[in-house]
């Protein structure tokens, strides 16, 4: 996608956090088409939410065949168009999920404990993480300087416009622990106004996208942060609203796939489309993500839950870490190092992340009336 949006890929890579990997693998007995709004709320807490992992798993799949499209390795339209769709459902997956926790606990307890959330965050993110960090250090050490490492570990690579392109996606991950920062204390301070809060921020985003662009701020994290804060806020606000939701059709759910597969096609390369890009189609595009993520919790497709594609989507953090060095490598010579990615990512999965979550329930308990499974959540940006 041109104009605005292309500026998000600043540091040459397009970077998802992996949202907050709230399992949503299988589950047996579910109804495949809950008919009342009733029937959304409690499937919106059980221990496994349907298709969640599905969706991470389709959105990794599109960063990964995105990067790999920059060396000639998949077909362009990925790199041009829905690399950048890949990490915007991840950004909304992670809103969802979070707002939903959070809002779980002062439901139960009618506080938020921040202490408890940044903790179980810290297990959850930092480790596996500072492995790939520390590693990317190791190896391609002369490629940086320490301003770079140190955007990087204090999670600030979205303001470091020299960072090197190994660590190019990072920028979605800081804007993502940034986001950890502002809103479980926004939402304790002002619970009651939270629905007025995330309309305005979804509002005023494209308000705050226009003026960046006619003042042509350099780099992603900048140009591209109010539009990034309005998909977070999209997830956090159908959190909030979804269980007044009625089930959403499939044909109106047609509808939200097209405006996901046909407004990233547009092209903003002038000021009048940029205008049009920015204040219609992008919103459209926006809340056509979150209807459709509320879409496929509501109405699970078998496709979504498959096995293979719920794994592909609780490895998806650490598939986006230790994708960027084989994908997205400038002079990347074969496609078939992603596959050595996502044995890397199998590896950090299973020997660094699940250990760490294992630690973490014997050490912080999870608020009362939270599933620790649920609460795994966890994006290439959550």
């Amino acid at each position: 996608m041109c104009g605005i949006f292309g500026m998000l890929a600043s540091g040459g890579s397009i970077s998802p956090r992996l949202p907050e990997q709230a399992s949503s693998s299988e589950h047996g007995g579910l109804r495949l088409m809950p008919a009342r709004t009733e029937d959304t709320a409690k499937m919106l807490f059980v221990k496994r939410i349907p298709s969640l992992d599905g969706l991470r798993a389709i959105s990794i799949l599109l960063v990964v065949l995105g990067h790999l499209a920059k060396s000639h390795h998949a077909p362009q339209i990925f790199w041009d168009a829905y690399a950048l769709i890949g990490v915007r459902i991840f950004f909304v997956i992670s809103g969802f999920l979070i707002t939903m926790i959070l809002s779980k606990e002062h439901t139960r307890t009618t506080t938020i404990s921040l202490r408890t959330f940044y903790i179980r965050r810290a297990y959850r993110i930092f480790p596996a993480a500072l492995v790939f960090m520390l590693a990317m250090v190791a190896v391609f050490w002369r490629e940086f300087r320490w301003y770079n490492i140190a955007a990087a570990f204090l999670y600030l690579a979205n303001f470091d416009y020299s960072r090197p392109w190994i660590f190019g996606h990072l920028w979605s991950l800081s804007v993502e622990e940034q986001f950890y920062f502002l809103w479980p204390s926004i939402l304790k301070r002002w619970y009651q106004h939270r629905l007025v809060i995330l309309v305005s921020v979804i509002a005023l985003a494209p308000v705050g996208q226009m003026l960046l662009y006619l003042a042509k701020f350099r780099g992603g994290a900048i140009a591209g942060f109010p539009g990034v804060a309005a998909d977070l806020a999209a997830g956090c606000l159908l959190a909030v609203v979804a269980h007044r939701l009625p089930r959403i059709s499939r044909y109106y759910a047609l509808m939200m796939l097209l405006a996901v597969a046909l407004v990233p096609l547009f092209a903003g390369n002038t000021r009048g489309k940029t205008i049009l890009l920015v204040f219609i189609l992008d919103p459209v595009l926006r809340l056509s993500i979150a209807g459709l993520l509320l879409h496929v919790v509501q109405s699970p497709y078998a496709i979504l839950n498959w096995r293979p594609v719920s794994w592909l989507g609780r490895i998806s953090y650490s598939l986006y870490l230790w994708q960027q060095p084989f994908c997205s490598d400038p002079s990347l010579r074969s496609g078939y190092l992603a596959l050595l990615a996502l044995a890397l990512a199998c590896l950090s999965y299973y020997l660094v992340e699940l250990p760490m979550l294992r630690r973490r329930e014997k050490k912080v308990r999870a608020p009362q009336g939270i599933s620790s499974i649920a609460e795994a959540v966890s994006t290439p940006a959550a």
